[in-house]
């Protein structure tokens, strides 16, 4: 088992980033969930998940994503996706969830 997710929490004036690279799957997931669902447990707070160095992600994946958005709604927090890869991106647009998930659209890789 090859667990490859390393995820960097950047703290800025009015938001927190998480950096992630490798892959998002059943084995990296927990890895993933565990840093990114206590951000959106806090008032107003703004969590920017930069995907650019994600290149693989499955329906596990989007799992942690749907917690942390209901996470974010019951908290106030705003949730943000940043610099997707295709792949990554048309994940989210077959399920439909870039319609419920601040995604930004300028998507990377594949252009």
């Amino acid at each position: 088992m090859n667990i490859n997710l390393n995820v960097e929490v950047v703290e800025q004036d009015q938001s927190t980033t998480l950096v992630l690279t490798g892959e998002i799957d059943a084995y990296t997931a927990p890895i993933l969930k565990e840093s990114l669902l206590p951000l959106t447990k806090t008032a107003n707070a703004e969590v920017i998940v930069d995907l650019e160095q994600v290149n693989y992600m499955d329906s596990t994946g989007l799992g942690v994503f749907i917690s942390a958005l209901k996470s974010a709604k019951e908290h106030d927090s705003k949730l943000k996706l940043i610099q997707l890869q295709e792949r990554v991106h048309r994940l989210f647009k077959i399920t439909s969830l870039d319609s419920i998930i601040d995604i930004d659209t300028t998507v990377r890789g594949g252009n």
